[in-house]
């Protein structure tokens, strides 16, 4: 065990609103051993961004961790060239280039459709009207499973990413976990055929057409769904929300003296939708006055290196116009996200700008808001009043 020292968290006050606690973790023990989670936490934004591209010693390849057992072998939990292999297969489906490309006009198709289902004048759940499947239908798109509903998809990703941070070993939470790989094999299975007769550009083919073992493309297009629905999903949300409640940052986006990519950034900054990303210590290290021995877990905590006072001013505070480039919501060194740049399309190309253009008025309802969450966090719902 690390000799860190031990901070003691009530789970359910952390899971409804890390922020305080990891405030005080920054200041008082940036390396702290956590029981209840049963994991070192680092939670100094230097800290976490040095020790992500140590992978000899901070290592992604977790063979007894969670997201291996429950879900495959990904290219997330390898590191070195066995990552890289993946990634490089991986990568011409979710480029910049085929994104712009290939997927931007699907993106927009998908937008218009659904607002089109929208009534003109109603009080809607943005979250579940809109933000749950336009995420739905872009990652069916992207993952090449257009033989499923968005529903299924994201049941999938909330039932897969529930059972990745399975920390209490709930049985129920591993049970719903294991139904929704299952029904992503099947579904695989349906598509084989046709992605193998005609190839195309989505994950299943281009993976398929890179001579990926079909075990390792099973794994890898479950990790596609388990971030690729639920973090833009609630970014979506999260971001128009923040907007909503800044009425005054939400006027310069509309005046053009922010971009939409401003705005989902500083709030993916602030509300970090990917909180933690957990490591295992591959040999003896000691960091600070830490020492770890092989095989401990660690668990970097992105959440909080975004609101690392020594980077931000006023990091508890949203402002579009902060200078995010410190940011580590989609992660630094080798295991940058790799669907970075079709979330990036979808939320700022996309979906904001066609939210606020063809809503003549959007305004938040009197419903509360719900949000929860540490390792993966964000809203709930958006009740909002809408009128075209």
């Amino acid at each position: 065990m690390s000799t860190a020292p031990r901070i003691d968290i009530d789970p359910a006050v952390f899971w409804a609103d890390p922020y305080p606690m990891l405030a005080k973790m920054r200041k008082e023990a940036p390396i702290a051993f956590v029981p209840q989670l049963g994991s070192t936490l680092l939670v100094s934004r230097d800290d976490i961004s040095i020790s992500e591209k140590q992978i000899d010693v901070f290592s992604s390849h977790q063979p007894a961790g969670l997201m291996n057992r429950l879900m495959g072998h990904n290219m997330m939990r390898k590191d070195g060239e066995a990552h890289q292999i993946e990634r490089r297969a991986f990568f011409p489906a979710v480029s910049p280039k085929t994104v712009k490309a290939h997927w931007i006009a699907q993106f927009q198709a998908h937008a218009d459709r659904i607002i089109d289902t929208i009534a003109p004048e109603s009080r809607i759940d943005l979250m579940r009207d809109f933000a749950l499947p336009f995420s739905g239908e872009c990652l069916k798109s992207i993952t090449g499973l257009t033989n499923i509903g968005f529903a299924e998809m994201d049941a999938w990703s909330q039932g897969m990413i529930e059972g990745i941070a399975n920390y209490g070993g709930e049985p129920a939470v591993e049970a719903r976990c294991h139904a929704a790989t299952v029904g992503i094999d099947a579904a695989i299975d349906d598509m084989l055929p046709v992605r193998q007769k005609h190839p195309d550009m989505s994950l299943l083919g281009v993976l398929l057409s890179s001579g990926m073992a079909i075990e390792s493309v099973r794994a890898n297009i479950k990790l596609a769904i388990s971030g690729g629905q639920n973090e833009p999903r609630k970014a979506i949300a999260g971001t128009v929300w923040a907007l909503l409640s800044h009425p005054d940052q939400l006027d310069l986006v509309r005046k053009g003296e922010v971009t939409w990519l401003q705005a989902f950034e500083e709030y993916a900054r602030w509300i970090s939708p990917i909180g933690m990303s957990p490591r295992r210590i591959a040999k003896p290290w000691s960091i600070r006055d830490v020492s770890f021995e092989t095989d401990e877990r660690v668990f970097l905590m992105f959440g909080s290196a975004n609101r690392d006072e020594t980077h931000f001013e006023r990091a508890d505070a949203f402002d579009v116009t902060r200078d995010t480039a410190k940011s580590v919501a989609f992660g630094a060194g080798p295991h940058f996200c790799a669907g970075a740049a079709a979330s990036r399309a979808m939320i700022a190309d996309v979906a904001l700008p066609a939210l606020f253009a063809r809503a003549g008025q959007l305004e938040l309802d009197d419903e509360p808001v719900r949000i929860g969450g540490w390792a993966f966090r964000g809203l709930l719902n958006l009740p909002v009043r809408w009128q075209r």
